[in-house]
């Protein structure tokens, strides 16, 4: 399956570039598997992806959870949790 991955804030500056797409295997199935696999492809994903209670996600524009599935779609966004006042 092939997806549009959209990284901001500081997901953006350790991946190096604002999104990618990607061809996801078979067994990437939900969020929670998504960020194991961007943190097992390669020294950026590792570093970014490390700790996934940190990341956030957002599938076609709605947030989701990390056991949200990935069937049919088109765009996720990963960002840092946002804090504002």
């Amino acid at each position: 399956m092939r997806i549009e991955l959209a990284y901001f804030a500081w997901v953006r500056e350790r991946m190096g570039t604002p999104g990618e797409t990607v061809e996801l295997p078979p067994a990437i199935a939900d969020v929670a598997a998504l960020l194991g696999w961007l943190a097992a492809r390669d020294e950026r994903g590792a570093a970014t992806f490390a700790d996934p209670h940190r990341i956030r996600a957002a599938i076609d524009g709605a947030l989701a959870g990390p056991d949200a599935p990935l069937a049919g779609v088109r765009e996720v966004a990963l960002f840092p949790p946002v804090t504002g006042g």
